[in-house]
């Protein structure tokens, strides 16, 4: 038999995300459906927290749902149409702030999210009776905004250090990390744990009976998620010249399981996180902005300190340069 490592790359990939595929269609067909399930009409795997009984959370998923299509619009077109050409350092900050935003305004600004119609009856969001700082959607996005604070400021170095990743457009830089980079993680984030992680791992969580192949289940499917997903940021990202890395095929296999380091963690952390903010269970201990700052923090470490663990298994020296401020391009 062939060795695997001799496929090109194309045939690798195939073979190992239809291999996590056929793995989860697999354990999907081992579990027992509760009655969650059954009155459960949709047919994709992903659901959308209840309205009655999450609509916090419901209003702010439908609003991430509706700008992902916004800001993923506006990127394809400026690299598809390559008008990132066009753009100089201060072009890249204005893009990026301007797509991050709206997000990071929204809670202030915005608080209904939106009133969706469920069951022939429009969900008025709570968070609009509720002060800045307990909205669900404050508290969701600074969580999302400290990560990705977080992992351009420190785990990027690990991408340059491990990977021989490089940004070279022109760009002002903190910590030799385009700031650009920094707010455009900020709405990447957001759609990748907002609608996407919450709704897949709502589907496992929420459509089968509790036990030990559920709990199988549940982290099989976060280890895929998070490969899939960055796969295919890598994947997307590919066309835009001025992120590189070294090895492009090593970027898609290994790198992929490196970056997909970031969402073991976060996906299931930003799934449970203020679970309760409806249904009234922590009325006495309310998740607080503190707690929220200090949970994305302790994610972050842990997230930290498996990539470290990644690098000095591969002997790979980390190297962290630069200054506080610089600009380039």
């Amino acid at each position: 038999m062939n060795d695997i490592s001799a496929l090109p790359i194309e045939a690798k990939m195939t073979a190992i995300l239809f291999t996590m595929f056929a793995i989860l269609v697999g354990m999907h067909s081992l579990q027992t459906p509760n009655d969650y399930a059954q009155n459960n009409t949709s047919k994709l795997p992903l659901l959308l927290p209840d309205p009655k009984n999450e609509p916090s959370k419901y209003c702010y998923e439908i609003f991430a749902w509706y700008y992902t299509a916004v800001w993923i619009g506006i990127f394809g077109f400026i690299v598809v149409s390559q008008s990132y050409e066009l753009l100089t350092a201060w072009g890249y900050l204005g893009v990026c702030g301007g797509l991050a935003l709206p997000l990071m305004l929204q809670p202030l600004l915005y608080p209904l999210a939106s009133a969706p119609v469920a069951k022939n009856k429009i969900i008025i969001n709570p968070d609009i009776q509720r002060p800045f700082y307990k909205r669900y959607s404050t508290k969701a996005t600074i969580y999302l905004m400290t990560y990705a604070f977080i992992g351009n400021y420190w785990y990027t170095h690990y991408f340059y250090s491990v990977l021989k990743a490089e940004y070279t457009m022109p760009s002002h830089r903190l910590n030799d990390v385009p700031i650009a980079m920094f707010l455009a993680t900020h709405f990447y984030f957001c759609t990748y744990h907002v609608c996407v992680g919450n709704g897949i791992l709502r589907y496992v969580d929420k459509s089968y009976q509790k036990g030990w192949m559920k709990t199988i289940l549940f982290w099989f499917t976060i280890l895929s998620l998070s490969y899939f997903t960055a796969f295919m940021e890598t994947l997307t990202i590919s066309s835009f010249p001025y992120y590189s890395f070294e090895e492009r095929e090593m970027a898609y296999t290994v790198g992929s399981a490196f970056y997909g380091i970031y969402f073991v963690v976060s996906f299931p952390g930003f799934y449970f996180f203020d679970a309760h903010i409806d249904d009234g269970k922590q009325k006495d201990r309310p998740v607080t902005l503190v707690d929220t700052f200090t949970t994305a923090c302790g994610h972050g470490m842990m997230i930290l300190l498996l990539l470290d663990f990644v690098r000095l298994y591969l002997g790979i020296p980390l190297v962290i340069g630069g200054v506080a401020f610089a600009t380039t391009g």
